[in-house]
């Protein structure tokens, strides 16, 4: 919905709240539901329906358990049999600078001032700690934003006894936590009051009068930064950027202009914008987030562009280069196939108003930015947009452009192949089967709240909730990882039972779109059956839940030799596969297990 994405217009969201969670709710959508729990230290219900309204926006559905005011402490250090029946997903700890008890005298000693740090900061570790144990699902937690005075000046920030040096040590304190401890995650309100601007984020009138820690008009931007932390949690991230180039990676027309007349570089202010919004662009590939160009332009200008000796991203910084004449919705819907992505995993960046507003209509999902027709402006929109928000990095993000890139190299030696077969075998394909285990929990739920075509019973899964899995001896736990000759893909495959009297039952199976056709499905099946042989179980109990994405795996069972038992009224289907006579089915991948 255009009204929820960034730059909006917060007091029209705070009017209109009612009518467009209405109108969200009406969208027919695929939806996430997440229950959020939020611990509040300070009044929260606008924040609540304001985080609840970017949510649905992304296509998740909350249902939330709220604390009454200011009972954060206490609803997490003492039993709370409505939050433990709540089952929270993820919990937001909403505390302020409201929330610090004490701060330092100008006359305490260097000790005193260490102590008075050292209990602010074990209150809230304490209770860490306790929500971990008690709820073990991800906990959001806020810094500290700076005070709204200073008694020193600028001597605040450096003197032990000054408030903001104070709070900034304190906020130390709180990102080395995160930094020890995985389904901990900061919220950094300190950088979003500086950026909203600390003398209106701080308006003392609204604690006076409501209890708010921060201005109401402030709101809509504190809950789109949570909104975009618990997307990321759950899978929301987008994934790669389609990128135009006249006008938008640099300034001018290359066919009119020529590679001498565009502009790109530092001999011109214009030319540095180009550059800097290049910088920041470039920097997204250490994310694994993967750069693609759709430009109207003919491919020998694109790339005599690309090549300029100013140019920052060069031709092999990029997966895929669409230059032609083709309408960019579907150059977009093209590379989306392409990828083996799906349209809305992009962000289409085009200065031109009139090639935003196509592509919003004739590829839903896809992701359009405001970002104007000021080069200045398109680093902030795009930053402050959240769209690759990082809540967990792994290794496989860090190498999934270059995964992508040795994807259409297959893909180019794919078509000199006319026997499949043939071309599967020279990919040279190894896999490697083990039980999921440290170091891949983090990758492993990450894949089940990312992968959607290939997705048979659509179960989503926190850390904590694939290592409990993976601690329940009643489990078959399978992660998948596959290399071949021109690279590695990781972790890409999961499969999990659960062992009922002779049978095993499949909660989970879902599949990178990365490797598709390549018969890893097959080994994975493989490598179930034989261990459930070791353990005795005699068949395999398959489910299909469809859903608006995962139409591709609707007759994967069938293709698999399983047995439809039952279908219900929502599409739903159960399926068996005797595994007594069952004979392995991969032949072109050596698997190490």
């Amino acid at each position: 919905m255009r009204e929820l994405e960034y730059p909006f217009d917060g007091a029209l969201l705070l009017k209109k709240r009612k009518a467009l969670k209405r109108q969200l709710l009406e969208e027919q959508r695929d939806w996430l539901d997440k229950r959020i729990a939020i611990l509040g230290g300070s009044t929260t219900h606008d924040i609540r329906d304001m985080l609840e309204l970017f949510l649905l926006n992304q296509g998740i559905r909350p249902a939330f358990y709220e604390s009454e005011y200011a009972q954060y402490w206490q609803d997490a250090m003492f039993p709370n049999p409505a939050l433990e029946e709540f089952r929270p997903d993820v919990i937001y700890v909403h505390t302020s600078l409201r929330n610090l008890t004490a701060f330092p005298a100008l006359t305490d000693s260097p000790e005193q001032v260490e102590e008075l740090l050292r209990a602010q900061y074990a209150r809230f570790e304490g209770m860490w700690e306790r929500l971990g144990e008690v709820y073990a699902c991800p906990v959001i937690q806020n810094n500290f934003e700076y005070p709204f005075w200073r008694l020193m000046g600028n001597r605040d920030a450096a003197d032990l006894h000054g408030r903001v040096n104070f709070v900034t040590r304190l906020n130390l304190r709180f990102a080395e936590y995160a930094q020890g401890h995985e389904g901990f995650y900061l919220h950094d309100l300190n950088y979003l009051a500086a950026d909203y601007g600390l003398e209106a984020w701080s308006d003392p009138f609204y604690w006076h009068m409501y209890k708010y820690a921060l201005a109401v008009p402030a709101i809509p931007r504190l809950a789109f930064s949570v909104a975009n932390m618990v997307k990321s949690l759950f899978g929301k991230n987008k994934k790669a950027f389609a990128l135009d180039l006249d006008n938008t990676l640099w300034g001018g027309v290359i066919g009119d202009d020529g590679v001498e007349g565009i502009q790109v570089g530092q001999e011109t202010s214009l030319g540095q914008v180009y550059s800097e919004f290049q910088d920041y662009l470039k920097a997204h590939k250490a994310l694994g987030v993967i750069l693609n160009i759709i430009s109207k332009n003919d491919p020998e200008n694109a790339l005599a562009g690309l090549n300029h000796p100013e140019e920052v991203l060069r031709p092999e910084d990029f997966i895929l280069i669409k230059a032609n004449w083709d309408p960019k919705s579907r150059n977009l819907v093209d590379m989306a196939h392409e990828l083996s992505l799906l349209p809305e995993a992009f962000v289409f960046v085009d200065d031109n108003p009139a090639e935003r507003e196509i592509v919003r209509q004739q590829v839903p999902g896809a992701c359009v930015p405001e970002v104007g027709d000021k080069p200045e402006g398109f680093l902030g929109i795009l930053d402050r947009s959240g769209f690759f928000e990082v809540t967990a990095l792994t290794g496989d993000d860090l190498k999934r452009g270059e995964m992508y890139r040795d994807n259409a190299a297959r893909s180019r030696l794919q078509a000199t192949f006319t026997d499949y077969g043939e071309y599967l075998r020279s990919l040279e394909m190894k896999a490697s089967i083990r039980p999921f285990e440290e170091p891949y929990l983090q990758r492993i739920a990450q894949l089940t709240n990312k992968s959607n075509q290939f997705n048979l019973t659509t179960l989503r899964c926190t850390p904590e909730e694939i290592g409990a899995m993976a601690a329940d001896p009643n489990c078959i736990t399978l992660a998948g990882k596959l290399d071949d000759r021109f690279g590695t893909n990781g972790v890409v495959a999961l499969t999990a039972g659960k062992a009922k009297g002779d049978t095993c039952d499949i909660i989970l199976w879902l599949m990178s779109c990365r490797v598709l056709k390549r018969d890893m499905e097959k080994a994975m099946l493989d490598e179930l059956v034989r261990q459930c042989r070791e353990r005795e179980l005699v068949r395999l109990r398959g489910h299909y839940y469809p859903t608006a994405k995962n139409a591709m795996v609707r007759e994967f069972y069938e293709a698999m030799g399983f047995t439809l038992l039952e279908t219900d009224g929502n599409g739903n289907k159960t399926y068996e596969l005797d595994i007594s006579g069952y004979t392995n089915q991969n032949a072109y991948i050596e698997v190490s297990v």
